[in-house]
């Protein structure tokens, strides 16, 4: 068997498996509560305690401090929204130009570390951007896939 063959069988394979609506609806979610989970957290970590590193964080490049509840709220709500599949394209597009915007004001920095922050900003909004395109994805139903429909030989 060569190569291409292989990656066609795999590919066929993975095609098979995301068509069965559990696992579509249960990658669906997962992807919703792995993309959510950074802005929830961030979010959070801003409140209390964190609030005022956050504003002199911000005051640091030339933002208003006055900003950040505007933040805490995009990154918590658009989150909790994403995670709930809750009006997904418009949280996801917002966070995704918060994701570019902050990587640049923030991160667009010759440190090493803070390029690193910079591209996975990019890479998060580019995740976000196919949730814009796509949707929540259905949401998943507690009845198992029918055992026939997980055979993937030929």
């Amino acid at each position: 068997m060569t190569t291409n063959n292989i990656f066609k069988q795999i590919n066929g394979n993975i095609v098979k498996l995301v068509s069965i609506p559990a696992i579509s609806a249960s990658l669906a979610l997962a992807a919703r509560i792995l993309a959510s989970a950074i802005f929830i957290g961030a979010g959070c970590s801003k409140l209390g305690a964190g609030y005022a590193g956050a504003q002199a964080y911000m005051a640091s490049v030339g933002l208003s401090g006055e900003l950040l509840p505007l933040v805490i709220g995009l990154e918590m709500g658009g989150g909790l929204a994403l995670l709930l599949g809750f009006q997904t394209r418009l949280a996801a597009f917002a966070l995704s130009v918060f994701c570019i915007v902050s990587g640049v004001l923030f991160h667009s920095d010759a440190d090493p570390m803070q390029q690193i922050i910079f591209m996975k900003n990019l890479a998060m909004a580019g995740g976000l951007l196919a949730f814009t395109l796509f949707g929540a994805g259905r949401s998943p139903s507690l009845t198992p896939p029918p055992l026939k429909d997980l055979n993937f030989c030929p």
